[in-house]
């Protein structure tokens, strides 16, 4: 059994190509990006995975429903709305969904199976905790939600500051923890190390959990030199005061993960990476097809023994 914690549009790549080489896999997603919009509780990690796994997503976004259309967007402009998170109308019915069973009593942990269930999708995707976290970051213009700095600024401005608001009070969904610790291998997705894993290493019973079981904790890496395969992962590092490449994240994780993959571009890293305790592994973690999603994921069952 396999647990990967997951987060951000470069994880279901690996997610992806996990569940098409193992039987049993959890996926533990971040809810530090969940937002309310229009009175509707979007969760885009939650969705990605599953919209992923159903074999739905819009892979030229890295998110929402392939080929979905925008008519209820295109209205709420009309009654004056911002209309910069855009979100198409089968997305849309799946948090109107969400957002009633949530009013109606259910928990996010629930209703994520429940959808599992609907959308046929037969690895186990569960939501860290059902207790809400929120990203925000902090610029030059003040303090504003993930989803605004990043969808709406298009992330221009400089980082000052990043915090999770209720990540400290929140506790882990006891599903995950129990999947963590029974599984043979725990995974931290090549996901933002900040923003889309980050939030989930915030939760006190998530990180004791994987301290504990760090032998058999690996962790991907989402950077090739100074940069990041794809996103802000190196602008919120550098903000953060952290150094912007592999060593920079085996230091992050350095308490809960004992092994890390890199790209093989990054082998001069190696040496000090292991100066951390951590064992390294090098090939190529870029994933722009499934060959290379299968390849990595198959590279990380096969050649890693934890």
């Amino acid at each position: 059994m396999i647990t990967i914690l997951a987060g951000g549009t470069g994880s279901i790549k690996l997610v992806r190509g996990l569940v098409s080489q193992e039987s049993k896999v959890n996926v533990v997603s971040n809810v530090g990006d969940n937002y309310w919009l229009y009175g509707l509780y979007v969760c885009p990690d939650i969705d990605t995975a599953i919209y992923g796994l159903a074999d739905m997503l819009d892979q030229d976004r890295g998110w929402g429903v392939r080929k979905d259309t925008y008519n209820f967007l295109r209205q709420m402009e009309i009654f004056g709305e911002e209309t910069w998170f855009q979100i198409g109308d089968r997305d849309t019915a799946t948090h109107l969904i969400r957002t009633n069973m949530l009013k109606n009593g259910k928990n996010l942990g629930d209703i994520t199976k429940w959808m599992c269930e609907k959308f046929a999708v037969g690895a186990n995707i569960m939501p860290v905790s059902d207790n809400s976290i929120e990203t925000r970051i902090t610029t030059d213009k003040g303090e504003m939600h993930l989803q605004e700095y990043w969808v709406k600024h298009r992330g221009r401005d400089p980082v000052e500051g990043i915090q999770y608001i209720g990540a400290e009070k929140a506790r882990p969904n006891p599903e995950a923890i129990n999947a963590m610790h029974d599984s043979d291998m725990v995974i931290l997705a090549p996901g933002n190390p900040l923003t889309s894993i980050g939030p989930m290493l915030q939760i006190k019973g998530v990180r004791k959990e994987l301290a504990k079981i760090k032998k058999k904790v690996v962790a991907v890496s989402p950077l090739i030199g100074e940069n990041a395969i794809s996103g802000p992962a190196a602008k919120y590092m550098q903000a953060a005061g952290i150094e912007s490449n592999a060593f920079g994240l085996a230091k992050m994780y350095a308490d809960v993960c004992s092994n890390i993959v890199i790209d093989t571009k990054d082998k001069m890293l190696g040496k000090k990476i292991q100066g951390l305790d951590i064992n390294v592994y090098e090939t190529k973690i870029t994933m722009k097809n499934k060959v290379a999603e299968d390849a990595l994921a198959n590279f990380i069952l096969k050649q890693i023994h934890v």
